[in-house]
This record gives structure tokens, C-alpha cells and sequence, in this order.
């Protein structure tokens, strides 16, 4: 199913295929029962719009149940603006079937498609669409199987049956501005939280939220090579400016409705919530700063909550998958930071020590809690960006699944699907396990790389940075003498580039086949080493990263061949941000920069991010200040190009103008390449393979 391109190049195959995800086979839900694996898929490596499969795991049968392209006649696919917001929050570049949800049994699988409900039946292999009022998102059947959710475009919150009939509204917005069932903007971007409401697990009720963007700011993100076009209106809720106001109500499907009561002055952000059999609701509420968070009950008769636990933090919380939960006899699964340790609790007990750093819950079943880690600042023998999963059950921790690579599972009944990486083999192998043992394969239509990379590990310097080196194919030290070196970083939270996988390295070692070495280095404020590491970072994004990234640059010269008189660095997001203030700040060491999407004020950037890290722009306008890079336009010494998307609705193109202003108004030349109709995602295949060669040309040009 793969298909030939006998003129390819890597640019244009890695951006045809979408970094090779695509043909991948992904999102997968086990059944309860353990008969069946649903998951999503391409018919090629080319084809990004996914049909929805399902595999037999006793004989390892694969069928596919839900075709896009039968199922709209053939004909385009129309996304609403609220999908394409979704999708872009998600970083979703696929098309076709993205998302669908379970009824409590596996049995049935709705999704959307177009805007429009469907609903899979596997044990027939098809699927059938359902009268609703769209265009609708995130459709979900109940456990019983009896009845469909769905959110729609207009905000309500509506339910169906799942023989077709009976299509109505639970809750309707007010006024403009509310919606119901819907995760608000700072939710999807920032919280990790996509969803809305909540099914009982008896499903005669919903946990449903309400949100009101009314008092949120709004932005015009207008498209300036289409003139005509009315600019797009965003409920941006910029550093310091007020969120959408959060609630949350008991909806019965016989009409009642209660209110959820917490006292939402001081824990405005509603993080997590979690409905199973395994006890009461359950919510995650934090305080706006972050350093303060609550894990709730809910009483559903009265809507009154409890708190479980109460946490405080001098720096701040983070958010993690899969807790808070509940096991099946009722103990509470979290992950918390306690004496520098990210530590997985059970009850009442930490269950992993310092060895660990515990990354997210994937699968908590009535034989322990299945969970990813990285090693922890006592684990000195693992290499840079090694992940793992364990098993905490009875008889402590174990491992599960290879001990190296990079692995992801889920889990029902007592098959798991296990997917693993390794930084030497291309592409992710997916199988299925029963009670530990394999028992079918996942295919895999991906196309296979052009190029292999070839990553050095180490850790960097006395900070002991993880990192990773690439050296041109065929590169002879004695021959060839030192070489200019690019620096590759995201740099910064929530992005750890340093991992034991070969997708994640494929572009730096077609940069590095361009004649550079280049440097990938994760320092302080990436995840996947400490609370500690990744909190360094408060009130200070510009000294830390930034001296990270010479740290390691200096440190990995005593190794190779760097020459440090032609360095560059490139960067997209927080990359873009810390590659343009690499030649601002420290010219000395940097040479050339090629800046993506950076922030550049962080008072427009939004709140749940920026104040977790840089606290409050009217408490602390001088952190603003000092991390700003606008103020330091006249330093400017250095070549700079700055790429940005003009559709940007999450680092909004007046990033790259204002700190363009400056530099104008400093008299500092530099490039500005404005991307139209472009978001924060680059997904179009044109757009993203003519980058990487226009950022080559550049550094070359400037690097020599």
C-alpha cells in the first residue's frame, strides 16, 4: 500500500508524509473484553485521510469498519471552523477519520466525519451515519450503548439514540459567547484537556462544562494576501488578560441538571475530571498561578465537592495524563512532586523512588497501574532520552515491555498494545500482547526515510545535558577538518527533542548531510530528568535555556569537531524564540540564526502557559521585560531570518512584526519570511519542504 516516488527528496517525502507518521497506524483503544483493538489508519503512505480499523485479536484478523471516502460518496471533506481550531490545538495534521470514542463494551465507535455523526458497528464492518444537528465535534456513546453526545458548532450540548432517533439539545448557550461540552482554548492548547463532558458510567448522566469566553480579549487573525477575506475572531486570553469563565453542571438525560460547586475565585482552571466505577467523580482544579491545585469529589446529588488532596508548589503544578483515577477497588492514582522526586502514588503510597521520573498513567486495571517514566537523577546507567514503561501492581514495580527505545501501550482486559521505537530503526512497530505474551502485529503503511540517522548521545558537560550529534554520511575528520555547527533545540518545557527514537532525529541528520554538524540539546526546562530540572527555569526562560545551549555547544567540542568561529542555530516556537535570542544576546558565541514562529513578547502569549512559568505580567513586569526580545533589537550584530505563519492563532504573527519593527527602527537588517495562510502547524507539503531548503540556503550563505 505504499506508494512510489522515484523523484523524491527528503524534504518532499518528509513533508508528503508528514514526518512519516502517515500510514502509521495510530489511536488505538482495546475493548474491554480484550477481543478486539480499534484503530486508525491510512490506506498508504501518502493518503492522509484515516479509516477506522479494528483487529481480531485471536486471529489477528485486520478489517477495516469506517472508510471516509464511501462514506461522503466520494466527495471533499468540510471542516467547520471549530474542527479546524480543534485540530490545530491538537497539532493534527491528518484527515479523514481523526477521532472517535466507545460505548462501554466496545461494541460500537462513533465519530465524526465532515461535521456529520456516524456510528461503526465492527461486528457488521460498516458504518451508518445518524440524523444530528452539526456541524458537530467530539462525539461519545454512552457506556450502555444506548445514546450518542455530541457538541455542535452552535455550542449546545445534544444527545441521540443510537438507533437514529430522538436527536435533542441537554443544554443550549444562554447568550453568545457560552458554549457546552466544550474544552475552551487555554484547555486544549495548554492543559492537555480536549474534551468537554463526561459520561456516568451507568450512562443516565453527563459532567458537562460550561465555559463563557465573554471576558476573554479578541483577536482578528486576518489573511493580508486575501484582502477580501473577513479576518478570523479569536477568544485569545493573552498573559495577564481575563480567561473564559469555567463551570461545570450534572446533566440528567431525564432533564435534571445540578451545578458542580467549588469555589472557582481560587481554582479557576478546571484541569481534569474523571467519571468511572471505581468511586465518585473526580476533579483536578488549580489555582491561576499554578501553585496551588485540589483533587475533588462529587457528590451527583447535590453537586457539592470535597477535597481528596490539596497541593502547594513555591514554583508550580503540572499537568499530567491519565490521573487523577481511580483503581478498580477505589484508591486514588496521582502523580505528585515530593522530596525532588515525580513520583507515582497509589493511595496513600509513593510506589516509585528516585530512579524514576514518572512521566503519565496509561492503563490502571485490577492487576496494578501501567505508567512511562524516564530515568530519574539516581539512574546514572541509561542513556540520554530514555523512556520505559512499568507496572505497579502487588509485588511493587516491574518493568514492561524492552528496556530501551521509546514505547507507548494501551491496555483492556488483559491485552495491551504496545508500541516501541529505537533510535537505530525507522518507523514504530506495533504488537499485541496477551497477559505478556505476542499475539499479532499491527501493519504499518508508513514509508520508509530516505535517509538513516545517526545520532551520538551524550550527556553534555558538567549539567550533564542530554544531547545528540549528527555528522554528515561519509565524513572523515582527517579529510574534512572541523565543521560549522548547527544548533537544533526546542529548548524548552513540554518539548524534549534528545529521544531513543529515529523519527525524531531524521531532519537533523538531513541537515547535518548538508554539511554541518549539528547539536541537539535538551537543558534545563525540557522534560524528562527532574522537577528540579525542569523548574529551573521559573522567572527565567532567557538566561537558563539560553546558557544551556553553550554549555553543551562548548562542552561537546572537547568530542568533536565543532568549529565554534561558524555556529548557527535554528528553531521553531520556544525554538524560534531561543535561536533569534541566541544572536541577540550572545553574538559572541552564535553566528546565524534562523528563527520559526518565536515569541517574542511573552505578554502575548497565553495565560496558562506563560504565567505557570514567568507569573503575572502586572506582578512582575520586570521578568516580562528582561525575557523580551524586543528591548534587545538594537544588539542585533548577527544574520537573523524570522519565518512566521500569518494564520498563527496560537503565536500570533505580531510576534514576528514587532520585534521586525524594532529591528527596523534599530537599523538592523534582516529577513522576514512571512508564510500566507499558514498556521503554527506547517502541514502543506509545498510550505514545509521548501523551508528546510530555504533555511539550508541561509546558513550556508552565512555560515560559509
Amino acid at each position: 500500500m505504499t506508494t512510489e516516488h522515484p523523484q523524491d527528496t527528503f524534504p518532499r517525502q518528509s513533508a508528503r508524509t508528514l514526518r512519516y507518521t502517515v500510514g502509521a497506524p495510530r489511536s488505538f483503544t482495546v475493548a474491554p473484553d480484550g477481543s478486539r483493538v480499534f484503530f486508525l489508519r491510512s490506506r498508504g503512505g501518502a493518503d492522509r485521510a484515516n479509516l477506522l480499523w479494528t483487529l481480531d485479536t485471536l486471529t489477528g484478523e485486520e478489517r477495516a469498519v469506517a472508510d471516509p471516502h464511501a462514506l461522503l460518496g466520494g466527495g471533499e471533506e468540510h471542516l467547520s471552523a471549530a474542527e479546524r481550531a480543534r485540530r490545530e490545538r491538537s497539532r493534527e495534521g491528518s484527515a479523514g477519520i481523526v477521532g472517535y470514542a466507545l460505548d462501554g463494551a466496545g461494541t460500537r465507535a462513533a465519530f465524526a466525519l465532515s461535521g456529520r455523526l456516524f456510528l461503526a458497528d465492527p461486528d457488521l464492518g460498516s458504518a451508518r451515519e445518524l440524523p444530528a444537528a452539526g456541524p458537530l465535534l467530539d462525539p461519545r456513546p454512552s457506556p450502555d450503548g444506548a445514546h450518542v453526545a455530541y457538541a455542535n458548532t452552535a455550542g449546545e450540548l445534544r444527545i441521540s439514540r443510537t438507533d437514529g432517533a430522538g436527536d435533542r439539545a441537554l443544554a443550549s448557550p444562554e447568550s453568545a459567547g457560552v458554549t457546552w461540552g466544550q474544552a475552551e482554548f487555554i484547555a486544549q492548547e495548554e492543559m492537555g484537556r480536549d474534551r468537554g463532558y463526561w459520561w456516568s458510567p451507568d450512562g443516565r448522566f453527563l459532567l458537562a462544562a460550561r465555559a463563557d469566553d465573554t471576558p476573554v480579549r479578541r483577536w482578528w487573525i486576518a489573511d493580508p494576501a486575501n484582502p477580501d477575506t473577513v479576518p478570523a475572531e479569536v477568544a485569545y486570553p493573552a498573559a495577564g488578560t481575563p480567561n473564559a469563565t469555567v463551570g461545570l453542571w450534572l446533566i440528567g438525560l431525564d432533564g435534571t441538571r445540578v451545578e458542580i460547586d467549588w469555589d472557582r475565585d481560587a481554582f479557576p482552571y478546571l484541569a481534569r475530571v474523571h467519571w468511572s466505577a471505581g468511586g465518585p467523580p473526580l476533579l483536578l482544579v488549580q489555582s491561576r498561578d499554578q501553585r496551588s491545585q485540589q483533587i475533588r469529589t462529587v457528590d451527583v446529588a447535590s453537586g457539592a465537592t470535597e477535597a481528596l488532596t490539596e497541593e502547594s508548589d513555591p514554583v508550580w503544578h503540572d499537568l499530567y495524563a491519565g490521573v487523577p483515577a481511580w483503581t478498580p477497588d477505589g484508591r486514588l492514582v496521582r502523580v505528585t512532586d515530593q522530596g525532588g522526586v515525580r513520583a507515582l502514588v497509589v493511595g496513600d503510597e509513593a510506589v516509585t523512588g528516585a530512579d524514576l521520573h514518572v512521566r503519565s498513567v496509561l492503563a490502571i486495571g485490577e492487576d496494578g497501574v501501567l505508567f512511562s517514566a524516564s530515568a530519574g537523577e539516581a539512574d546514572r546507567e541509561r542513556p540520554p532520552g530514555w523512556t520505559g514503561l512499568f507496572e505497579a501492581g502487588p509485588e511493587g514495580v516491574r518493568p514492561f515491555g524492552p528496556d530501551g527505545g521509546a514505547a507507548s501501550a494501551v491496555r483492556g482486559g488483559d491485552v495491551t498494545v504496545l508500541s516501541t521505537a529505537s533510535a537505530t530503526t525507522p518507523g514504530t512497530t506495533v504488537r499485541l500482547l496477551r497477559e505478556g505474551e505476542p499475539v499479532a502485529t499491527v501493519a504499518s503503511y508508513a514509508e520508509t526515510p530516505l535517509l538513516t540517522a545517526r545520532p551520538a548521545f551524550r550527556f553534555a558537560g558538567e549539567r550533564r545535558i542530554p544531547c545528540a550529534v549528527f555528522l554528515p554520511s561519509g565524513y572523515d575528520a582527517e579529510r574534512d577538518g572541523p565543521l560549522p555547527v548547527l544548533m537544533d533545540p526546542y529548548g524548552g518545557p513540554h518539548g524534549q527533542r534528545v529521544v531513543q527514537a529515529q523519527a525524531g532525529h531524521l531532519t537533523s541528520q538531513w541537515f547535518a548531510d548538508q554539511g554541518f554538524a549539528v547539536v541537539v540539546a535538551d537543558g534545563r526546562g525540557t522534560p524528562g530528568r527532574s522537577p528540579a530540572w525542569e523548574k529551573a527555569i521559573a522567572f527565567d526562560f532567557a538566561g537558563v535555556t539560553l546558557d544551556d545551549q553553550v554549555h553543551a555547544l562548548h562542552a561537546l567540542a572537547e568530542e568533536f569537531p565543532l568549529d565554534l568561529d561558524r555556529v548557527g542555530i535554528r528553531g521553531w516556537s520556544y525554538g524560534g524564540y531561543l535561536a533569534a535570542l541566541a544572536v541577540l544576546r550572545r553574538p559572541d558565541v552564535f553566528h546565524a540564526a534562523v528563527s520559526g514562529a518565536p515569541v517574542t513578547d511573552w505578554r502575548l502569549y497565553d495565560t496558562h502557559y506563560t504565567e505557570r512559568y514567568l507569573g503575572h505580567p502586572d506582578q512582575r513586569p520586570e521578568v516580562y521585560e528582561a525575557n523580551s526580545l524586543i528591548a534587545d533589537a538594537p544588539k542585533l550584530e548577527r544574520p537573523l531570518m524570522i519565518v512566521h505563519g500569518l494564520a498563527d492563532d496560537n503565536v500570533v504573527a505580531a510576534h514576528t512584526l514587532r520585534l521586525s519593527s524594532a529591528l527596523l527602527a534599530a537599523g538592523r537588517p534582516h529577513t522576514v519570511l512571512p508564510l500566507s495562510g499558514v498556521t503554527h502547524m506547517t502541514p502543506q507539503e509545498q510550505v514545509a519542504e521548501n523551508l528546510l531548503l530555504l533555511q539550508v540556503d541561509f546558513l550556508r550563505r552565512n555560515l560559509g
